[in-house]
């Protein structure tokens, strides 16, 4: 074999040995040749792709994480706070995603940062903190229809944090404190209902056998002796004082001399 034909020989081995790529199992390659795209990806494994004819743009298909700036909202009861969200995104369509926008990421977070301000601004304070579950499945339908037509799919998004102002924290800390005490005024006044029902019911059921206040006093005693004390007050039933007092002004009074 000559000089020349093995120089040739050794630049096609060389140039097809370059013309190999591999792809992993989550990387798809968009294919132009002669400019041209192809109608399917390429991948995953090996494949070959003759420069200069062809190139390739390889796209990821897994799933990324994007977090949204920080963005000054203006809620429906006028607070202004700061919030900021995390979006979970993934290509579905490698072709579209390439030949469709120039970077399908800066793009999501453009359209996400103007949704998030739109939604949130249309609610009140109290909703946004409520019912922020909501919220995020609404912003995720809004920009999951913007990221479509270029083949993104909003997996999920969810608001991050929010910042309050100082004042409205103290404000919410005030209103919080307020209502524990509403509530703790109402447990008490309903222990105190519930311990008054319970006296008059003993004292209807007390005033059915009248020896039965007798044996409470007795009772009362007992209890009395066993913690040893040295003076011990026994009450008197009121009806006992009353009779003493009828007896008293049954007896004549003897005439002064």
């Amino acid at each position: 074999m000559s000089l020349p034909i093995l120089i040739a020989v050794v630049i096609v081995l060389l140039y097809l040995l370059n013309s190999i790529k591999i792809l992993n199992e989550y990387e798809r390659a968009v294919a132009f040749t002669l400019g041209r795209v192809s109608a399917q990806p390429m991948g995953p494994g090996v494949i070959f792709v003759f420069a200069p004819f062809q190139r390739i743009v390889r796209v990821s298909l897994r799933q990324e994480a994007m977090e949204v700036p920080a963005q000054d909202i203006i809620t429906r009861d006028n607070v202004t706070l700061k919030v900021n969200a995390v979006i979970t995104l993934r290509v579905v369509d490698p072709v579209r995603a390439v030949i469709e926008v120039t970077n399908y990421i800066y793009q999501t977070s453009q359209f996400a940062q103007t949704t998030l301000r739109s939604v949130l601004g249309e609610v009140e304070l109290d909703e946004l903190l409520a019912h922020r579950d909501r919220l995020n499945q609404r912003i995720q339908t809004i920009i999951d229809g913007h990221t479509a037509p270029f083949g993104l799919k909003v997996v999920s998004v969810e608001v991050k944090q929010v910042d309050l102002p100082e004042s409205m924290l103290r404000a919410m800390a005030k209103q919080a404190e307020a209502e524990r005490e509403r509530r703790s005024k109402i447990i008490h006044a309903e222990g105190e209902f519930n311990a008054a029902q319970k006296l008059v019911d003993a004292a209807a059921l007390l005033a059915t056998q009248p020896m039965t206040l007798q044996l409470r006093y007795l009772q009362t005693l007992t209890e009395i002796g066993v913690e040893k004390n040295t003076t011990i007050v026994f009450p008197l039933p009121i009806e006992f004082m009353t009779m003493l007092n009828k007896l008293s002004g049954s007896i004549p009074t003897p005439p002064s001399p």
